[in-house]
C-alpha cells in the first residue's frame, strides 16, 4: 500500500518537474536573448564560439568561473581560457559577476535543449478534409456539367418535335423576306458632314495620345528594378527603424546621397548571419530567402562566416541605378534634406513600407516648381535669415516660400 502511494505522489509531481524544467529554459532564454545573443549563436561561430553543447566541452565549475571572471581568468594564464581568447581574436568576453548559478545553469539548459519534432497529426488532417473538398468539388462540378448537356439534348428534341406538330398540322413555318438595308459604311460615305467630324475626331484624339506618350519620355515613376541582393528598406528601415541618413551619411553634406559602401551593411552584418524576423510567405519572402541574401552579402565582400575573418576575395555588386535625373539638372541632397529639413519620403515615398525599392515621384520639371511655389521657407535658419527679412517686406508677407526667394529661376537648377 505504502507503495502504491509513493508511485501515486512521482506521478502527481511529474508534471510540475517538467514545467518547472520548461521554466527553467525559458528563463535561460531570456537571458541568453539579453546577455549573450549579441557575440553568441547556438550552432555557429560569431563574435565568440558556439554555445550548443558547451556543457560537453567543458566543466561546469569551469564555466561558473569563466562566465563571471573569464579576464581575469586569462590573466592567470588558465589554458582553456588563453586558448579561447587567441582564437577569437583576443576578444574579452564580459563578465557577468552577478549572476548565480541558478541563472548560469537556466542558460546552459537552453543552449543544450533540443526542441521536440512538431507532431504532423494535424497536418494529415488538413491534407485528408482538402482531398475530401477536393472530390465533392469534382463531383459537383460532373453532375452540373450533365445537367446542362441534358437540358441542350432536352431543348433539341422539343424544337423538333414543335415543328413536326406544326407540318402534321399543315402549319407553314416562313421566314420574314429580308429587306434591302443600305450597309452603313456607304451611309458613312455618302454623309460628307459625318467624314469632316470624323477625321476632326481623329486628328485631336492622335494628337491628344501623341502628346502624352511623348511627356512620359525620361519619366521612371514607379520603376522597381530587380537588385543583385535583395534589400527591402521595409525591414530595415520599417521594422528596425534605421535611420535613412545611417545608410546614405553623404545626403547630409553632398548633392548625392550616394549608394553606401557594403562595409556599412557589414556593421550589423558581421554578427547577423541569419533572419529571424517576420515572413511574407505569400510574396515568397520566407526567412530562408532573406538569409540566402545575406549569404550574397557576404560572398561580396568576402567574408569567412566559419572562421569570422575577411578573406580579401571581394565581387563588386552591380547595383541598378532606380533614381536618375538628366546631365543638365543640377540637384543638391544637403540644401534639401541638411538645410531645408525635408524628410526622405515627401520626395521617395513611403520607404519604410517598400519591400522593393521603387521610384515614388515623377521627378519631372513642373513637380519641382510645384513643390518650390508650395514650401515655405524656414525663417529660424540663420543663413537666410537676412534675405527673408529683406523679402518679407518686399512682398508684405510673414512666410515666403522657395519660389519667392528665388527657387524657380532658370539658373538655380540650369547652369
Amino acid at each position: 500500500m505504502l507503495q502504491i502511494k509513493r508511485i501515486f505522489l512521482v506521478t502527481l509531481l511529474l508534471p510540475s518537474l517538467s514545467i518547472s524544467q520548461e521554466a527553467d529554459i525559458q528563463a535561460g532564454k531570456n537571458l541568453f536573448n539579453a546577455n549573450c545573443a549579441a557575440c553568441h549563436k547556438l550552432n555557429k561561430k560569431a563574435v565568440g564560439p558556439a554555445l550548443s553543447g558547451v556543457t560537453e566541452k567543458y566543466d561546469k565549475d569551469w564555466l561558473y568561473s569563466w562566465i563571471r571572471k573569464g579576464s581575469q581568468m586569462i590573466k592567470d594564464g588558465d589554458p582553456q581560457a588563453v586558448a579561447i581568447w587567441e582564437e577569437y581574436n583576443r576578444a574579452v568576453m564580459t563578465n557577468y559577476p552577478q549572476f548565480s548559478n541558478e541563472q548560469i545553469d537556466n542558460i546552459l539548459a537552453y543552449t543544450n535543449f533540443t526542441p521536440p519534432a512538431p507532431v504532423n497529426a494535424a497536418l494529415t488532417s488538413t491534407e485528408t478534409v482538402s482531398q475530401g473538398s477536393n472530390v465533392s468539388l469534382n463531383i459537383i462540378l460532373v453532375v452540373s456539367i450533365l445537367i446542362f448537356a441534358i437540358l441542350i439534348v432536352m431543348l433539341f428534341l422539343v424544337q423538333r418535335t414543335l415543328i413536326k406538330i406544326a407540318n402534321a398540322s399543315g402549319v407553314k413555318l416562313e421566314s420574314e423576306p429580308k429587306k434591302n438595308i443600305t450597309p452603313l459604311w456607304e451611309t458613312v460615305i455618302k454623309n460628307q458632314f459625318l467624314i469632316f467630324i470624323m477625321v476632326i475626331g481623329l486628328l485631336l484624339s492622335s494628337a491628344y495620345f501623341t502628346y502624352g506618350y511623348l511627356m512620359q519620355i525620361g519619366i521612371d515613376q514607379g520603376y522597381a528594378p530587380i537588385q543583385p541582393i535583395h534589400y527591402s528598406h521595409k525591414i530595415h528601415a520599417g521594422a528596425n527603424q534605421i535611420e535613412c541618413k545611417y545608410c546614405h551619411s553623404s545626403a547630409r553634406v553632398s548633392k548625392h546621397s550616394g549608394i553606401p559602401a557594403l562595409n556599412v551593411c557589414m556593421n550589423c552584418h558581421e554578427y547577423i548571419a541569419d533572419y529571424n524576423g517576420e515572413e511574407d510567405l505569400e510574396n515568397g519572402y520566407t526567412r530562408d530567402f532573406y538569409t540566402n541574401e545575406i549569404k550574397k552579402l557576404y560572398s561580396a565582400v568576402g567574408w569567412d562566416e566559419e572562421n569570422q575573418v575577411y578573406t580579401g576575395n571581394t565581387k563588386p555588386v552591380k547595383w541598378v541605378r532606380i533614381h536618375n535625373l538628366p546631365d543638365f539638372v543640377y540637384f543638391n541632397h544637403a540644401q534639401h534634406a541638411q538645410v531645408a529639413k525635408i524628410e526622405c519620403q515627401t520626395c521617395h515615398g513611403p520607404v519604410e513600407e517598400m519591400e522593393i525599392m521603387y521610384q515614388y515621384s515623377p521627378l519631372t520639371m513642373g513637380w519641382c516648381i510645384d513643390c518650390h511655389r508650395e514650401s515655405n521657407v524656414d525663417k529660424d535658419n540663420e543663413y537666410y535669415q537676412k534675405v527673408h527679412n529683406e523679402l518679407s517686406k518686399k512682398y508684405g508677407v510673414e512666410k515666403l516660400t522657395v519660389a519667392q526667394l528665388g527657387g524657380i529661376e532658370c539658373a538655380k537648377c540650369h547652369y
